[in-house]
């Protein structure tokens, strides 16, 4: 159980540290946007074909994952990093994991679930908070980059999704990761003149791919048969939080009002539709 407790955690912090690593190398013009993703996509390939080989899979982080899971990885990526041209780390983080249970509800809904009145209100509540955050207005994140990272949140609902019936997490992430590559090459190259990577953005971008993303993702993926599918998306949004607290402390960003009123909004509307949903045994498994 202990173990279990500390991989849960390692995730969740990873996935939180994608967000401040990627925000250190933007805001301090150490990378730009195109850049950071090809690395950092490289970097995870690199990292866990490494670790498939080790474990004793030999090739078959090549022959595991699918052109699909990978192409909603990639997109994930890309739109991640263009977007965090614009947001804070906390912000981009909220909107983000906000989409990704979002895209899981709508998935339930898409496949016939039945959501009751309480829990209709809960998805409206965390819409609405959403539509706070971005609303015109001194605090609010430029939409362009919100509407961005809503797209990279979906993508990343989506590759969740399709994750869930993995036997070989590990297998199936470097499987995904390489087939990304030649994804961010091909949509690397109209930018190919304006890729700027000083020596810490390129290793900022390395430990957001090698160890953030790479080893993060493939250990959620391990303990995700551990966990009920509730307690999975609640534990998630606990990433939100640890990314504004990580970029007050790392980034010197300052946690406006707007955005803890937004926070309380989306996450409490989220939380209240995965725990009823979780009493009437409807969450998507």
């Amino acid at each position: 159980m202990i173990r279990i407790a500390f991989y849960t955690a390692f995730a969740l912090v990873a996935f939180a540290f994608n967000s401040i690593l990627c925000r250190m190398a933007l805001s301090g013009r150490e990378a730009d946007a195109v850049g950071f993703t090809l690395v950092r996509l490289i970097s995870g390939a690199t990292v866990l074909a490494g670790i498939s080989y080790f474990a004793g899979k030999k090739d078959l982080s090549v022959k595991r994952g699918n052109w699909i899971s990978a192409f909603f990885l990639f997109a994930y990526a890309i739109c991640f990093s263009f977007a965090y041209l614009g947001l804070t780390a906390g912000t981009g983080a909220l909107i983000l994991f906000g989409w990704v249970q979002f895209t899981m509800i709508f998935w339930g809904l898409f496949r016939g679930e039945r959501p009751g009145a309480i829990e209709w209100a809960g998805i409206i509540i965390a819409l609405g908070g959403l539509v706070y955050l971005v609303l015109p207005g001194l605090a609010a994140p430029p939409l362009s980059s919100a509407l961005l990272m809503a797209a990279a949140g979906a993508a990343w609902g989506i590759y969740t999704l399709r994750g869930r019936k993995s036997t070989d997490a590990l297998g199936d992430t470097a499987g995904n990761f390489i087939r990304s590559v030649p994804m961010i090459a091909l949509a690397a190259i109209p930018f190919f003149s304006q890729i700027n990577l000083s020596p810490r953005g390129f290793l900022l971008a390395i430990l957001s791919g090698a160890v953030a993303s790479g080893v993060g993702y493939t250990i959620w993926y391990s303990v995700l048969k551990h966990h009920t599918s509730t307690r999975a998306a609640v534990l998630q949004l606990a990433v939100p939080v640890i990314t504004a607290v990580a970029g007050v402390l790392f980034l010197d960003e300052a946690a406006s009002f707007r955005i803890w009123i937004a926070a309380s909004l989306i996450l409490g509307g989220i939380l209240l539709v995965v725990l009823l949903q979780r009493r009437r045994g409807q969450i998507v498994s």
